[in-house]
């Protein structure tokens, strides 16, 4: 099924200045959907021509040979052929109204979950219930646990319009669940590369390495106390001459939070040597992969709503110890790729006052997320279990490492993932074909960008209409082209060209109205019918210039 991705460049790479989340997803999207997308020509609505051009790059780059063509505001009437546009963002709301101009059932939208846990994404959210999405529209959850926040915040806002409005019908989009995908070759290493990333790490075979690969920070990631804790009690077990070593590969946003991941592991867990590599840098990345012998990611934070990380040290085939959080319930099996570990949040309505809080912008977005990282609980005991098992058996380790290998290789790999998107995109062409036509026609389907001349109709003294009789100003035609000549010469006139009749019709309509006074109607009869319409409303525009003047 053919799609139209929304390309902005910088959605779609991790080369940017703030390396994000959503642009490793994007970027990861992006080359799967070239690698394994059945599509016959490839799309992107772009808001810039350079944009396209990096699109097209993109797709050469990838080895397709396949058409590429781009839409822009000026042609988007023209996404009715895709059928369908991917949007990397929950808030279809904006989408919606601009295609509301071109008639809803001419293309589907389909958008996806990043965080969920920003003001601006919250209020997206929010918004798809007053704004005109449709049911063949799409938004991806990316995890169980994020459709099931989705479907909180609709239902708020719908308890609210019912309240306030008394609603009783409401348009929602699809939902449904599809994970992101990862490159599983990326994630294979042969044993002299393993053997040359464990010398690196200076990781001889008495040491178990553990694996934290990600963004470095406490308040808005994966709080790093409890691996801290845990890995000193699971140290502490070890028979004599074997040690712990602690890769952390990723980046911290300034100084502060680096001195405070060395200050906090120092205390907790002074008999883990640790190891920082630089997240960004691939060789630094295959090192973390190749060396490790365990993976742990134990994510306490609401901004995370998928976690990518775990399906990834599964196609390393490492065993995982991560929290049970998010999307982690859905990607790793307990006891079978590896460990997910209890965690504890407090009971709803315990946390009004954060959520107002950030809502008046008294916290920023990261302290929002901070506050409330810090009243959610991994359980540190029980990490600690499930590292001494993993420390104490090689054969556990390797048989939970080949099984999340294998279930990230048939489950989440990119050539598992982008067929379900096609196949969605497809079954929202089958919705807008089967629903489109019971869809209400309205008169200003975007009300809050209606008609200015409808907006502002109680303006004027006249209103211009196919009855409105007009005359020529001047007694000749050809005195009125030389007056309107050097009026179009003006700088205050001629910045308006899409808005003024074009140099034909208006020679059209002059010689017309030299033999008397005509309707509005007639002068536009004999036009052809696309330009019925637009040269009637610039008769209004040679009134104001003075060359056309209304007859009583």
């Amino acid at each position: 099924m053919t799609c139209a991705i929304y390309f902005h460049p910088e959605a779609y790479t991790t080369a940017g200045p703030k390396l994000m989340g959503r642009n490793a997803a994007g970027e990861s999207f992006l080359r799967g959907y070239l690698a394994h997308s059945r599509s016959s020509t490839f799309w992107a609505q772009v808001e810039r021509p350079e944009h396209a051009q990096a699109f097209a790059a993109a797709v050469k780059a990838a080895g397709r040979s396949e058409p590429v063509q781009s839409v822009d505001k000026n042609t988007l009437a023209a996404l009715s052929q895709p059928g369908t546009v991917y949007y990397p963002a929950p808030g279809l709301g904006p989408q919606a109204w601009q295609r509301a101009a071109f008639g809803h059932e001419q293309w589907s939208l389909c958008g996806i979950t990043h965080t969920t846990a920003s003001s601006k994404v919250m209020d997206a959210i929010a918004e798809l219930l007053t704004t005109p999405v449709q049911p063949w529209d799409a938004v991806i959850c990316t995890s169980t646990a994020v459709k099931d926040n989705v479907q909180r915040i609709l239902q708020a806002q719908k308890d609210f319009l019912v309240q306030r409005l008394g609603i009783t019908r409401l348009t929602l989009p699809q939902l449904p669940v599809i994970p992101l995908g990862i490159h599983t070759q990326d994630f294979v290493y042969n044993e002299p590369q393993k053997a040359e990333a464990r010398r690196n790490l200076g990781a001889d075979g008495n040491t178990l390495v553990v694996l934290f690969m990600g963004r470095l920070s406490f308040h808005a990631k994966a709080h790093p106390l409890a691996m801290y804790q845990a890995l000193e009690a699971a140290a502490q077990t070890l028979p004599a001459g074997q040690k712990v070593v602690l890769v952390e590969c990723g980046w911290h946003a300034n100084e502060y939070i680096a001195k405070a991941y060395a200050d906090a592991a120092g205390q907790a867990c002074p008999s883990v040597r640790i190891v920082n590599l630089d997240g960004r840098k691939p060789e630094d990345r295959q090192t973390a992969w190749a060396g490790a012998d365990v993976f742990c990611s134990l994510s306490d934070n609401i901004q995370e709503t998928f976690g990518i990380v775990p399906i990834e040290a599964m196609a390393a085939g490492l065993p995982v110890v991560v929290s049970d959080w998010d999307g982690y319930k859905d990607t790793v099996r307990d006891g079978v790729d590896g460990f997910r570990i209890p965690t504890l949040m407090p009971a709803a309505g315990l946390a009004d006052d954060l959520a107002l809080r950030h809502a008046l912008e008294i916290d920023t977005y990261d302290m929002y997320c901070g506050h409330t990282c810090m009243l959610i609980a991994v359980d540190v005991q029980a990490t600690a279990a499930a590292f001494s098992r993993l420390f104490a058996a090689p054969e556990l380790r390797r048989q939970m490492g080949e099984a999340g290998r294998q279930r990230a290789q048939a489950l989440y790999d990119w050539s598992a993932i982008i067929p379900q998107y096609e196949a969605l995109w497809a079954q929202l062409a089958d919705i807008r074909a089967q629903q489109a036509g019971l869809s209400l026609k309205l008169p200003y389907p975007w009300p809050a960008r209606m008609d200015p001349f409808a907006a502002f109709a109680q303006y004027p003294t006249h209103t211009l209409n196919t009855n409105t009789r007009l005359a020529l100003v001047d007694a000749s035609k050809a005195h009125a082209q030389q007056r309107l000549q050097q009026i179009q010469g003006l700088a205050m006139v001629n910045f308006t060209q899409q808005v003024a009749p074009g140099s034909g019709e208006i020679d059209k309509l002059l010689t017309a109205l030299a033999g008397g006074e005509r309707l509005a109607g007639e002068l536009v009869q004999g036009l052809p019918p696309e330009r019925r319409l637009y040269v009637l409303r610039s008769l209004a525009w040679l009134v104001k210039m003075d060359i056309l003047k209304v007859v009583s």
